[in-house]
């Protein structure tokens, strides 16, 4: 944790960099024009934005931020949970612009910060005090603000008779007003740590306290209860909150479900993916995309074995499975061709294709494996039979007209039971060291996607799961064909043998 010193600096900084951005840039108007200004920006809170906070504002408001302000402002018993991705600007929003717009829109009169601790609650809440006495836009619009007070004791007060207080996490809130007003805008930001979430009844503890204690500091829920933060456990109170009846639930991830930034004016794509594949797919699912993962909840690191893969044509049987998902899009699930060679009792991977891409690309490639392989190998080729119609089987026919050949594709018509058990199922074959990877697949990046879902697959997670089912459906067949193919094994009964009756 900083030292007061060194927090002292900070806030020091802070006012002066405010100060500089908001003294600048005045224009000449009468007091008829400054008045429809405000009243204007008042309105319009992207606008708001952009004229009071310069310093913070580098990058236009987002739609989701414009969206939340305008709902926390119209709704005046609000109980929201708002799971927004890291680097999304949540505390910036709810701590310091919302209650500031709130505030000159006459809508504000005691607000309670909460952290997860009462000096870090301080620490944010010293952020809105240096607005408050250093920006020069809003103090000239607005007037003198500051009353009494001081962020590192945690309260403060303005001259319009609103209060400002910091608690930390599971502090007494009772009895907590100014003047004649009790809290009417409560956030928790981040309040979730690694800590908490790693003990459930400390999970309940909180939750207990910030629907009765906190949320009961308010005039019987009149004012706006606010819970910020991004989902780093399922266990957490983001995640209660979140799916408790009557409260609005705002997720937003780093990319949408259409594949686009949700904060264009300051990501881009590209971006956002660079950081993804730099923190790797758990990191990035916990902080970007509010999915935490436990890793090895089913299938364990020490469980991914590489090795020197046989010869081709020496397997008992070779299984090519696809899991191509849904959409005909780069932006759906991930598309998985596993291909599994069976050779005594284990288990090789000996190709990999674990990519978001188009459903051409995914059969390019499959049918670009199936060429180059040498005329000794035979494989079978498999793929769900829901998948195997309509624009899924129009490329294959398209792509094997232009090679001259068609592709050799079956359908796995078997009626699958619940993918979790299916997949749950093969993990006993890893845990015994019967499924092994091909040594040469080592550096590929389609081979540690496989490794990284693998690892991620647990009950309930949203992670994505398409590599695992395609190993799954691999194994499945090729088990099925073994034992099709293997006579059965009669033994002789001992005539002597007294054998009980059932």
């Amino acid at each position: 944790m900083d030292s007061v010193k060194e927090i002292r600096a900070r806030f020091a900084a802070r006012s002066q960099e405010i100060y500089e951005s908001t003294w600048k840039s005045f224009v000449q108007e009468s007091e008829e024009d400054k008045q429809k200004r405000i009243a204007s920006l008042l309105k319009d809170y992207g606008a708001f934005v952009s004229y009071y906070f310069p310093a913070w504002a580098t990058s236009g408001s987002g739609k989701f931020h414009i969206a939340a302000a305008n709902r926390t402002a119209r709704e005046g018993k609000l109980m929201g949970v708002f799971e927004w991705a890291r680097g999304h600007a949540k505390s910036t929003h709810f701590d310091i612009m919302i209650p500031l717009w709130l505030k000159a829109k006459k809508m504000l009169h005691v607000m309670v910060l909460v952290g997860k601790n009462e000096k870090n609650a301080q620490t944010l809440l010293s952020d809105l005090q240096a607005e408050l006495q250093n920006n020069r836009r809003y103090i000239a619009d607005f007037g003198e603000q500051l009353l009494w007070g001081n962020w590192e004791e945690g309260r403060f007060a303005t001259q319009d008779g609103c209060g400002f207080f910091a608690l930390g996490r599971g502090q007494s809130p009772r009895g907590l007003r100014y003047r004649q007003h009790r809290p009417d805008y409560i956030v928790l930001d981040d309040v979730d740590d690694d800590e908490l979430c790693r003990n459930p009844d400390r999970v309940t503890q909180i939750t207990d306290w910030a629907l009765k204690a906190l949320y009961f500091a308010m005039d019987m829920g009149r004012g706006r209860f606010i819970v910020v933060g991004n989902r780093i456990s399922h266990n957490s109170l983001v995640a209660r909150l979140s799916d408790m009846p009557g409260v609005y639930h705002d997720r937003v991830n780093a990319i949408d479900d259409k594949g686009n930034p949700a904060w264009p004016e300051k990501y881009s794509k590209e971006e956002i993916q660079a950081v993804a594949d730099k923190l790797g797919y758990r990191a990035s699912q916990q902080e970007l995309f509010n999915n935490p993962i436990t890793e090895g909840a089913v299938f364990k690191r020490d469980w991914i074995i590489y090795a020197p893969a046989p010869r081709i044509n020496t397997y008992n049987s070779i299984i090519s499975y696809c899991d191509p998902s849904f959409k005909n899009s780069r932006t759906s699930d991930y598309k998985a061709i596993i291909t599994i060679g069976r050779k005594d009792k284990n288990y090789y991977i000996i190709n990999s294709f674990v990519r978001k891409c188009s459903i051409g690309e995914m059969v390019r490639y499959w049918l670009d494996f199936h060429q180059n392989l040498p005329q000794t190998a035979v494989v079978g080729y498999y793929m769900e039979a829901n998948f195997l119609q309509d624009l899924i089987l129009d490329e294959f026919q398209k792509e094997g007209v232009t090679r001259g050949w068609q592709f050799p594709v079956r359908a796995d018509a078997r009626k699958k039971p619940d993918k979790f058990a299916r997949i749950e199922a093969i993990s006993p074959l890893f845990e015994r060291n019967l499924v092994l990877i091909d040594e040469r697949l080592k550096t590929c990046p389609d081979t540690e996607r496989l490794i990284d879902q693998l690892l991620s697959f647990e009950k309930g997670s949203r992670s994505h799961d398409d590599g695992p089912d395609a190993v799954e459906g691999a194994v499945w067949i090729i088990n099925n064909k073994l034992r099709e193919s293997t006579p059965p094994v009669y033994i002789k009964r001992n005539p002597f043998s007294n054998p009980k009756r059932f």
